[in-house]
């Protein structure tokens, strides 16, 4: 069996960063996906596909992999600075604006 071990990256529809702490061992597929040909549905006989696993910490997650004889890949994150303005969200209101305002 092979894994990956990853921290998942934040949602693209949110600007928060909930569920990207832990970290996450999920199975590579063994077979491909299947199309039903009568109602389009999209099936898989590999049921480990299914599973995904969350650690604290990455030595937890590969720990975890060493003792039951998982293949693992670790994918280091990419950092991500801190996307913060001088004035914040108040200086879209304020009253002692130099320009024009406009949108």
């Amino acid at each position: 069996m092979r894994a990956r071990i990853f921290r998942p990256a934040k949602t693209a529809m949110q600007s928060g960063t909930a569920k990207t702490r832990k970290w996450v061992l999920e199975f590579f597929p063994d077979s491909a996906r299947e199309v039903d040909p009568l109602m389009g549905w999209t099936s898989s006989t590999d049921t480990q596909s299914q599973v995904r696993l969350r650690f604290d910490t990455k030595e937890a997650a590969l720990e975890y992999a060493s003792e039951n004889g998982i293949e693992a890949v670790v994918t280091e994150p990419h950092g991500r600075k801190a996307n913060v303005r001088p004035g914040g969200y108040g200086e879209n209101f304020a009253t002692n604006r130099r320009g024009v305002w406009t949108h």
